[in-house]
């Protein structure tokens, strides 16, 4: 399959013009009190990112035959989680970075507090929005649904693999332990992405263990390259400081393994990744498109 053609451009270009005017709608506008809050949320979602989370929500959708109106509001809670981790990845007390998606972060452009009071808002806002709309026929689902997100944002999920992040500065770590971090901080949104999208139609058992084994591949494959690229990609293309991990004495793919035998890993995971749906059928076409566009980008 040729990696980007017309037809998964024209799908994925879809996702993410609707995910734009979907998030556009749900978060508070500029105008509303406090407006400086709500201006900052909007800046720090809005105009930027790849959607590579709602774009997983939705083709995992397309294998449980979900309504797409469910899928966008699932899709929009992942991505609001997301965007405040963001927001205070950016924090000095974090990784201190000034530049996010092409743009100044959160905190130079307004301030650390008011980037602080983004992120709690939009965390929040994502479980409002999950919590609020019907995005299951049984309500056990959805209260399934929002443990799911709770789960990968919180001590043993994201928040969790940052916290592992930053004690292991300046350290080396072994790859058994990269894994360990990196399926916490990046992979368990990503996996969540997938499950979320999932659950908004119907799936047997046999079908969420395949949709499992796909997402933990290909959220380790995401870091992977991103690890790659940080080493070998320029600010520009990226959008963001390219080569700050290795300045700052961060443990990577790269560090531990080399550029060479990252790039071969993060084929070893696309392909497990492609694995995972062989027996899944056409409808599980977009997740093996995004595997390639995971694995093979450029930014």
């Amino acid at each position: 399959m040729k990696i980007l053609d017309s037809e998964f451009q024209a799908w994925m270009g879809g996702v993410q013009a609707r995910m734009e005017a979907v998030l556009a709608r749900l978060l508070p506008a500029s105008s509303v009190a406090p407006a400086r809050l709500h201006e900052a949320m909007r800046y720090a979602t809005l105009e930027g990112g790849k959607r590579v989370r709602p774009l997983l929500a939705f083709a995992a959708g397309e294998v449980s035959g979900a309504a797409p109106g469910r899928l966008e509001i699932a899709a929009a809670a992942v991505e609001l989680i997301h965007a405040y981790s963001l927001v205070h990845d950016d924090l000095p007390c974090m990784d201190d970075d000034v530049l996010r998606r092409g743009k100044p972060t959160v905190h130079v452009e307004y301030d650390e507090a008011t980037a602080l009071l983004v992120g709690d808002a939009l965390q929040a806002l994502a479980f409002q929005i999950v919590s609020e709309n019907r995005l299951a026929d049984d309500p056990r689902v959805q209260l399934e649904m929002v443990r799911t997100l709770a789960a990968a944002a919180g001590s043993r999920g994201m928040a969790g693999g940052q916290q592992i992040d930053l004690a292991s500065t300046g350290k080396v770590l072994t790859l058994p332990e990269l894994e360990f971090m990196h399926i916490r901080k990046t992979g368990a949104l990503i996996r969540a992405s997938v499950m979320l999208g999932a659950a908004c139609g119907c799936v047997d058992e046999h079908q969420k263990q395949r949709l499992d084994r796909y997402a933990k591949a290909i959220g380790l494959a995401f870091q992977v390259v991103d690890d790659v690229l940080d080493y070998d990609g320029s600010t520009a293309t990226l959008g963001k400081t390219a080569g700050k991990d290795s300045r700052q004495g961060k443990p990577t793919y790269v560090s531990a393994m080399g550029l060479a035998r990252g790039r071969e890993l993060a084929e070893e995971l696309r392909a497990e990744a492609h694995a995972a749906l062989a027996d899944l059928g056409a409808p599980a076409r977009r997740l093996g498109e995004l595997a390639d566009f995971i694995v093979l980008r450029k930014f």
